[in-house]
């Protein structure tokens, strides 16, 4: 009879906690949700009080979810004032893509060299359609959510050809980063077709196997992505 009486009230201890470890998650997305969709202004500096009324979370687990953002460098927690989120600028755009430059380039071999084939022809025909679309139709809200999904998914599966867990959770991380880049980008026609063709020019070479092409044309699409970001071309 003991052996019921501890594991069950073991469960009842925990349970707390998991609840608590629950809110943190939330309070962790709700901050970035409120971040990408502007209810919470990029560099902007807020107290916590206000911060927890904004993504309708508690003090409690706001704090937890506020030291992992401060950690992956998406704000600063200054004690007794505030909290300043990160602005993108020069200086967080050249960072983001020289480490996507770094990963992927490594990635992107591998995936020319193992990846499925049959993800690389789903991928290629899902661009050459919404290429088409736009050029015959322009651009929509449904246009703009098919190029975010095929963005995620195309470099995914770069990322995911590597089969490294760390690599993974670091790479999810930096995502934020470019959602914040993305907040004040004017996203034009002839932008969305620069983009979609030089996706599918990686998606060529590594649908030949050739690794060498397929760094170099991913190279070349993150050169003109980081200058589209600055607002150079």
């Amino acid at each position: 009879m003991e052996v019921p009486q501890v594991a069950g009230k073991a469960k009842t201890d925990s349970s707390p906690l998991v609840a608590a470890a629950r809110m943190s998650d939330v309070a962790y997305e709700r901050i970035l949700e409120g971040l990408f969709d502007r209810r919470v202004p990029a560099g902007a500096f807020i107290s916590q009080n206000e911060l927890s009324a904004i993504v309708d979370v508690p003090v409690a687990p706001l704090r937890d979810a506020l030291r992992v953002l401060e950690a992956e460098g998406i704000l600063t927690i200054h004690p007794r004032s505030g909290i300043q989120f990160i602005r993108p600028g020069l200086e967080l755009t050249r960072a983001t893509y020289q480490f996507r430059s770094i990963i992927e380039r490594a990635a992107v071999r591998v995936f020319a060299e193992q990846g499925d084939e049959a993800v690389m022809n789903a991928l290629e025909i899902r661009h050459s359609r919404l290429l088409r679309r736009i050029e015959r139709d322009g651009l929509g809200k449904e246009q703009l959510e098919e190029m975010d999904a095929l963005e995620g998914e195309l470099h995914g599966a770069v990322i995911a050809a590597l089969r490294n867990p760390l690599i993974d959770s670091t790479y999810r991380r930096m995502h934020n980063y470019l959602r914040l880049l993305r907040l004040d980008r004017k996203i034009t026609t002839p932008i969305m077709v620069r983009t979609l063709k030089e996706h599918l020019d990686i998606l060529e070479a590594c649908g030949t196997r050739n690794a060498d092409t397929a760094e170099a044309k991913l190279q070349a699409h993150f050169q003109a992505a980081m200058q589209r970001s600055l607002g150079l071309v």
